[in-house]
């Protein structure tokens, strides 16, 4: 008789095993912050340009950003498809701020295009300094996006980026929480300079966390760095602030929301979000994200129910449109749901993505709350990135790679269908 409870118990094992899934991968060690000084130690000429980042401004148009100590230094840019030939010149804008004590840069911001798709460009910002390049995503399918929020600058960051590095990816999509510079303006600088190896050469897509909101007495804009550093085409989407805005891609439409600014039904940006989902051509751009810092399903103990307001007042557009996707950070984990809407399984729901591991100083969110909830299919409290590869307009492929020491290890992968293939959007394209 030892024989059969002893399979009866194997079974039972594995049976409850494999009906949630949560990893208890032993973490290494954190990493140290990394250490910056006040002031720039740069060696080379005022003129010459910093912290380098691009990010799409329309179609086929990208905005380039740089700053230069020399407040005499030019807003042009100088680009072509050969090393050292310019055959193109576009001019730009620029600003400024201060804070306290601190006195930023001047900031150039330059739209340049219109150019060709899929195309490496070869670019020169004001004239000066070294030559950049940068690579143009597709128009069409397959498109790859990396993600991961709640940067920071640590050990574990700069991990995290040299993954992000190696994935081959077309635009990066960063859910809020970047420098984490908390009133310290010298660490937007070195964030700045930390990131542009890859943020010069890939567009960047990013939206606003707490760590940017920089609220301190006296001062109006509690997003001025923010708004000053990291110019989204907000415009171009006809928003009004640059805390949310939309851009479409190949055949990806992309939502990116403000959990920091008003989002009632009386506000703006809910207003705007109504009038952007409703423009949405899903013929044209099968697939349709959005993402904001703070998730709306997370069944970590970690900020719990920090995203309920904003998820009772939007939530509902966002079925009513047949988002496919939705994409958050804030709690530093990683989660995956399966397809949800208003706390219940719902085929026609979203896949909703927690991934604010991207190396912050602040350590790892490793309490959960159990059970598991039926909508969460998998969690891990390590640092990551993500990968989402449109392979076409009915299917994607989503992994998440931890970051095990050095290496860039899969440990999460899902194929998903668009809601265009399962006939979702057809049955609700007069809700909206």
């Amino acid at each position: 008789m030892e024989q059969p409870k002893h399979q009866l118990f194997l079974i039972l094992t594995l049976l409850f095993s494999t009906a949630t899934v949560e990893s208890e991968y032993l973490r290494p060690l954190p990493r140290k912050t990394l250490t910056v000084p006040w002031y720039s130690t740069s060696k080379a000429p005022s003129s010459y340009p910093q912290q380098v980042h691009i990010s799409l401004a329309g179609e086929k148009h990208i905005r380039v950003t740089w700053i230069t100590d020399d407040k005499r230094s030019p807003s042009y840019v100088e680009y072509g498809t050969l090393p050292g030939r310019y055959d193109s010149i576009a001019e730009g804008e620029f600003t400024s701020y201060n804070y306290i004590l601190y006195s930023s840069g001047k900031i150039h911001h330059v739209v340049i295009g219109p150019l060709e798709d899929n195309t490496v460009y070869f670019y020169r910002c004001g004239g000066k300094g070294p030559e950049f390049q940068l690579k143009t995503p597709p128009n069409q399918f397959p498109i790859v996006f990396a993600v991961a929020g709640d940067l920071g600058q640590t050990g574990w960051t700069k991990s995290t980026l040299a993954h992000i590095d190696q994935c081959h990816y077309d635009v990066y999509l960063l859910p809020g929480d970047l420098s984490y510079a908390d009133c310290m303006q010298h660490l937007w600088d070195s964030f700045g300079e930390l990131v542009e190896p890859l943020a010069s050469t890939r567009p960047w897509m990013v939206t606003v966390g707490n760590h940017e909101e920089e609220n301190i007495p006296l001062l109006t804009d509690k997003f001025v760095s923010y708004n000053s550093r990291w110019k989204m085409p907000f415009e171009e989407s006809g928003s009004t602030s640059n805390l949310y805005y939309s851009f479409e891609v190949a055949g990806v439409h992309v939502i990116m929301l403000g959990s920091y600014a008003d989002y009632d039904v009386y506000s703006d940006q809910y207003r705007w979000l109504k009038e952007d989902l409703s423009k949405v051509d899903r013929k044209r751009t099968p697939w349709l994200f959005v993402s904001f810092h703070v998730p709306w399903y997370n069944s970590n103990r970690a900020h719990q129910g920090a995203g309920d307001d904003m998820m009772a007042a939007m939530e509902p557009l966002l079925y009513a449109a047949s988002v496919d996707l939705v994409i958050a950070g804030h709690v530093h984990a990683y989660e995956r749901s399966k397809r949800v809407y208003d706390g219940r399984l719902d085929p026609c729901g979203a896949v909703h993505l927690t991934i604010g591991d991207g190396g912050n100083r602040e350590g790892l969110a490793r309490k959960y709350i159990n059970p598991q909830p039926k909508w969460s299919e998998f969690r891990e409290a390590s640092f990551g990135h993500g990968e989402l590869k449109i392979v076409n307009s009915t299917h994607a492929l989503w992994s998440w790679h931890r970051n095990d020491d050095d290496n860039s290890v899969k440990v999460d992968d899902i194929w998903i269908n668009s809601l265009v293939s399962s006939g979702c959007v057809d049955q609700k394209t007069r809700e909206l």
